[in-house]
């Protein structure tokens, strides 16, 4: 598939830490529509990245562009940057009911009630949690969990689905049916989404493209079956065989 439209421009963005660089991508185009998986080892910078591309942090130099908004330092409009939503690797969730957790970002954007109780049912009943919409949230395993986290994200409708490790740590079942849900959700929608995953089976499930980051840096971006079948770089073709990479 051929894809054609930005969503996310990427010029000599950078990050440091303590003097420390720890991202420097000089060009990413992340196109509308598609799932980006972003793989590489730990510390390599794909969460940096990420919350670069949820406008969570500054750059230290470059800029990146969403849509026709330049984030430089200077956060692109409110209305904006809520059409961007991540889901991290270890959910935060309210002290309040797996409905009133999910309600949430509908509430800030000023929904009625009646809007909002729709929207929770759908997103609840799309994870598998409609019969624990009443549970408080913070008895949940970590599957159900995460998938509270991921029901929250979704029923917002974003642009972009930015997932920072979704299935770490949890069990096979739980795994199959997040990935299925955002299977869908990009099919169904058009949702962008950018995966970061240490999973490199993960990324071949679910991935349009993958980006291969070390050291901050991008070593290789291509069509999944392209990175993991014939891959330009050797760093690349070295980490796809499970060799370390650093």
């Amino acid at each position: 598939m051929m894809w054609q439209n930005p969503i996310f421009t990427v010029n000599n963005l950078t990050q440091a830490y303590n003097g420390r660089t720890v991202l420097q991508i000089d060009r990413l185009e992340i196109f509308e529509g598609e799932i980006l998986g972003l793989v590489g080892p730990s510390g390599a910078g794909k969460s940096t990245l990420l919350r670069h591309l949820n406008f969570l942090e500054e750059p230290a130099g470059g800029f990146l562009t969403y849509r026709q908004a330049r984030f430089n330092g200077v956060l692109p409009p409110l209305e904006l940057r809520r059409t961007v939503t991540t889901v991290f690797q270890r959910p935060v969730l309210l002290n309040r009911s797996v409905a009133a957790n999910v309600a949430y970002g509908l509430k800030l954007r000023g929904k009625d009630s009646y809007t909002r109780e729709q929207a929770v049912a759908e997103a609840l009943q799309r994870v598998g949690l409609a019969e624990l919409a009443d549970a408080p949230a913070r008895t949940l395993s970590g599957g159900e969990a995460q998938r509270v986290a991921l029901a929250r994200a979704l029923v917002i409708e974003p642009d972009v689905l930015l997932l920072d490790e979704p299935t770490a740590n949890l069990d096979p079942y739980n795994i199959k049916l997040i990935e299925q849900i955002v299977a869908e959700v990009n099919r169904e929608r058009g949702t962008t989404v950018v995966l970061v995953t240490h999973n490199i089976f993960q990324a071949k499930r679910l991935a349009h493209r993958t980006a291969l980051i070390l050291d901050g840096r991008l070593v290789e971006i291509a069509n999944t079956d392209t990175f993991f079948h014939a891959p330009v770089d050797p760093r690349t073709a070295a980490f796809v065989q499970g060799d370390i990479v650093y």
